[in-house]
């Protein structure tokens, strides 16, 4: 089964950081509707964004490999990890309960009037269990009176040790990180506010976060240092004016709200440029010295049916052997056209492809981040090392592979059948046209008179 035979392959799309927050959205918005309605850019349903990023997709288009081409393709794989994190941010923010919830308040551009930060008189039980350790706990006022007749009173307890003012003020999420990897997120994170203008004040029992009872303040910390801040490990390609506004609304809540505008643009960085050059350079199923080698046995095939149609044209056989260079046309041009897009005839005619260099030598052992069950990603595995890939073993190995090795490399059988179909189209387009090609120029051959010089 084929699509269309008019079928044409997703374009290169070039960034476009000029469009508006609105203009993004939009795009977005239509992206998400035309990807829905089968066909979107030629971009079929089965392989769309939202499907990839749900896991409905087989090899080589999962998760996985979209974030390989981001890593070491496009160079922007920070998009995408930081997306998937949000993604899961936001389901774990929406299933804290109400108690943690009204501590990070939804961000509506604005933050809250001095006068309305006060805290109440009276807590509910749930919300004083928050509060309790920290500045904002509510103590019983107790009279010289009472304490006097009650000979077991104790008075409140003042944190000591910086092990007890942790363990009250951050939260199970944090119980792995060391006192300085906390250190040295918090610095970085302290610098993307000062260089934005910004002040950075840590509360008086915690000399790492501001407001330490904000559900997962300390993930927002790092997120802050590794995605937001100057030199960060793994630093969003932000305008300096969605990050001071960004960091502005991380001043004030934890709330998902916060990165309203900054998820737009990076959701339209995956969707509307990254999605389509990904499934793009899926399609073709040979690495590049493959498809080389293709293109020039395509230019083989083609001077070799040349050959044959002039030597048959000078001798005195008949017209209609002139019919025998279609042949060499044939495959020739259909091995062109393919090798043009990206494609080895040979290769799918087995519907195989060309393991990419960085599955060559890949270990045993899972890449960090990758979870092999749910085949997802985790963000925020080791976010000490960024995305620079120069110094992984298989750059160095793959460069010592003699030519003839890269030409007939390992190959695996691809098993998304989306991506067949759209192989199977774009071949079937090569033979039309490489049959179209072959007809004109056998009937130029043929109308030329017989030579007879041999």
């Amino acid at each position: 089964m084929v699509y269309n035979i008019s079928y044409r392959r997703p374009s290169r799309v070039s960034s476009r950081a000029s469009l508006s927050g609105a203009e993004k959205q939009r795009s977005i918005n239509e992206s998400i509707i035309s990807g829905s309605s089968g066909m979107s850019h030629g971009i079929p349903d089965a392989l769309s964004f939202d499907r990839i990023i749900a896991g409905g997709v087989c090899p080589p288009c999962t998760v996985r490999e979209f974030m390989n081409y981001l890593k070491y393709i496009e160079l922007a794989a920070e998009n995408l990890q930081f997306f998937l994190w949000f993604r899961d941010y936001s389901k774990r923010f929406a299933n804290l309960p109400e108690s943690e919830k009204v501590l990070s308040p939804e961000w509506n551009g604005e933050a809250p009037d001095a006068e309305n930060q006060h805290r109440p008189a009276r807590l509910n039980p749930d919300t004083a269990a928050v509060f309790k350790g920290t500045d904002f706990a509510s103590e019983p006022k107790v009279t010289e009176a009472e304490k006097g007749s009650n000979p077991f009173f104790t008075p409140p307890r003042t944190p000591n040790s910086e092990a007890q003012r942790d363990g009250e003020s951050f939260d199970s999420y944090d119980a792995t990180m060391s006192l300085g990897a906390k250190t040295n997120h918090t610095q970085r994170a302290t610098g993307a506010f000062e260089s934005a203008g910004l002040k950075w004040k840590p509360c008086s029992h915690c000399s790492f976060s501001p407001v330490s009872v904000q559900p997962y303040r300390e993930e927002i910390t790092r997120i802050i240092s590794i995605y937001i801040a100057d030199g960060g490990a793994r630093q969003l390609n932000l305008s300096s004016k969605e990050r001071t506004a960004l960091l502005h609304a991380l001043q004030n809540t934890t709330h998902p709200s916060a990165f309203r505008d900054v998820m737009s643009t990076v959701e339209w960085s995956l969707r509307c440029q990254a999605h389509p050059n990904f499934i793009r350079w899926t399609i073709c199923n040979g690495n590049r010295p493959r498809v080389i080698f293709a293109r020039g046995l395509g230019i083989g095939g083609i001077v070799g049916g040349l050959i044959a149609a002039i030597l048959i044209t000078l001798s005195s056989a008949p017209r209609a052997y002139r019919v025998l260079s279609m042949i060499g046309f044939m495959i020739g041009m259909s091995t062109l056209i393919a090798a043009w897009k990206g494609m080895c005839v040979v290769l799918h005619g087995m519907h195989h492809r060309h393991l990419r260099p960085w599955e060559l030598f890949a270990s045993d052992d899972e890449p960090s981040g990758y979870d092999m069950k749910s085949d997802s990603y985790d963000s925020l595995a080791s976010t000490n090392s960024g995305n620079s890939f120069e110094d992984e073993p298989w750059v160095a190995k793959y460069e010592k592979r003699n030519l003839i090795r890269k030409v007939f490399d390992r190959e695996v059988w691809i098993k998304e059948p989306a991506l067949r179909q759209i192989q199977d189209t774009i071949f079937l387009q090569a033979i039309l046209g490489a049959l179209v090609f072959s007809i004109i120029v056998a009937g130029v051959f043929c109308a030329f008179p017989n030579g007879n010089f041999f």
